[in-house]
């Protein structure tokens, strides 16, 4: 039995590092606290609770992670200070010897945060503590569709992965690939769907590995969920190509709500680089789904993740790699640099790449990827769209995104409250001043819906 009555006029503040998934599971958190009686901290107000939800994709993001948790323990004294997330998952002892922190837990023990916050801020004369389960022992799935303080709602359909892929560590942050029912995951959607929300992103770690636990599968549940007329569109997150099934990509040609927007890994346009990752999936595999959805969704935006400089990643495998993106028709470029992470077999691969050339070889893609997007949204000026704005920070533009994801700006002066959350008729103007978006064009707007 968890004791509400501790928590009455409490503050907390909330970080989160890392995926969609990530922020997700946070703001479902924030959510059961206020339920709870705890106020979410204002800027510069000291908080009685402090959150940390962790990242350890990368040795940047096990530092911002540090870094984090010395800043919050710094600017909230005194603050019973909880770290989870998958950089818990990993080095939990490290983390619990930082001074300040009270509770770290781990992927499995996320599940019942609330329980062990209560446990621990009621008794907070114990000693610092870390509760964590072996990879093979996180089974737990910890339910989250919120929003937090955004307008799109993140529904976590799936956790963990199965794939162990040579260079990643998040299987063992995460465990192996589970998933909620169907049915549970349609009442979520409807719930947000009673709370106002109009678009949903779906988000997990493998969402195409999706019924792994309960023998469904990620088709099934895109069908239950375009069935929800109140939730006018959805959005896929990260699908691995191996997953993206012609069937799915097909449903969603000609879907009543999912968008055409698609994020697909690929990580190298090698297949010399593929096989050392073990991938499960060659670049004519990657190349023919890209193919198809553009057959059927001629104007889908396609995001594709590519990794620069891993181990292996020689000068004639990036080349091969540029010169397949370049060919291909895809939108946007999501550009990480390798990241060492102790424990993976990517370790025993011998070629190693300096990071002067990972630099390097990050900005030709990262300027590729601009040309490809500024020539995407210029093929789409002048077109009359339908905008799913915003809210906006006071005097900032606001923006919104259009079905296939193009970034709409309008003006601060022109920005209205009542615009946040609705879905407007717009035409669509010539670039922003940094080209990342594209102006609304006509004075007057129009309501699509409320």
């Amino acid at each position: 039995m968890i004791d509400t009555s501790a928590f009455q006029g409490k503050t907390a503040a909330y970080f989160t590092l890392g995926c969609k998934l990530n922020f997700s599971e946070t703001s479902t958190f924030a959510k059961m606290l206020q339920e709870m009686g705890v106020r979410t901290v204002q800027k510069g107000e000291p908080a009685d609770i402090c959150l940390i939800n962790t990242c350890s994709v990368t040795d940047v993001a096990d530092h911002k992670c540090r870094q984090a948790i010395h800043r919050l323990v710094r600017e909230n004294p005194g603050a019973f200070v909880v770290v989870t997330g998958c950089y818990a998952q990993l080095e939990p002892l490290a983390i619990s010897k930082i001074d300040g922190v009270d509770l770290v837990l781990g992927s499995n023990e996320k599940a019942n945060l609330i329980q062990f916050l209560s446990d621990g801020f009621v008794n907070r004369d114990k000693a610092p503590s870390y509760k964590t389960e072996k990879t093979k022992d996180i089974k737990s799935f910890a339910p989250s569709c919120s929003r937090g303080n955004r307008t799109r709602y993140f529904l976590k359909v799936q956790d963990g992965c199965d794939y162990f892929c040579t260079y990643c560590t998040i299987p063992y942050a995460r465990g192996f690939s589970r998933n909620p029912t169907i049915a549970s995951l349609v009442e979520q959607a409807r719930q947000a769907a009673a709370e106002g929300g109009k678009e949903i992103v779906l988000t997990g770690v493998n969402i195409g590995d999706f019924g792994k636990t309960t023998g469904e599968s990620f088709l099934d549940l895109v069908k239950a969920l375009d069935g929800i007329e109140d939730i006018r569109r959805y959005r896929i997150s990260s699908l691995e190509p191996d997953l993206l099934s012609d069937e799915l990509i097909d449903f969603c040609a000609r879907s009543r709500a999912f968008m055409p927007h698609f994020h697909i890994p690929l990580q190298s346009g090698s297949d010399t680089v593929l096989r050392l990752m073990h991938r499960h999936y060659d670049r004519q595999l990657f190349a023919d789904k890209i193919q198809r959805i553009k057959s059927v969704m001629p104007e889908a935006f396609i995001g594709v993740d590519v990794m620069v400089g891993c181990r292996g990643e020689t000068a004639e495998c990036f080349e091969e790699t540029y010169s397949f993106l370049d060919a291909l028709d895809v939108t946007q470029l999501h550009v990480f640099p390798y990241s060492e992470r102790p424990g993976t077999s990517a370790l025993r691969i011998p070629y190693v790449v300096d990071e002067s050339t990972k630099k390097q070889r990050s900005k030709r893609l990262l300027d590729l990827s601009d040309e490809k997007t500024q020539a995407f949204y210029a093929r789409h000026i002048g077109q009359e769209v339908e905008v799913l704005f915003e809210k906006a920070p006071r005097g900032k533009a606001m923006h919104g995104f259009t079905r296939n994801y193009i970034r709409v700006e309008l003006p601060a002066g022109k920005a209205r409250e009542e615009y946040d959350n609705q879905l407007i008729s717009v035409r669509l103007g010539d670039f922003n001043h940094d080209k990342t978006a594209l102006r609304v064009n006509n004075e007057e707007l129009t309501f699509v819906c409320y």
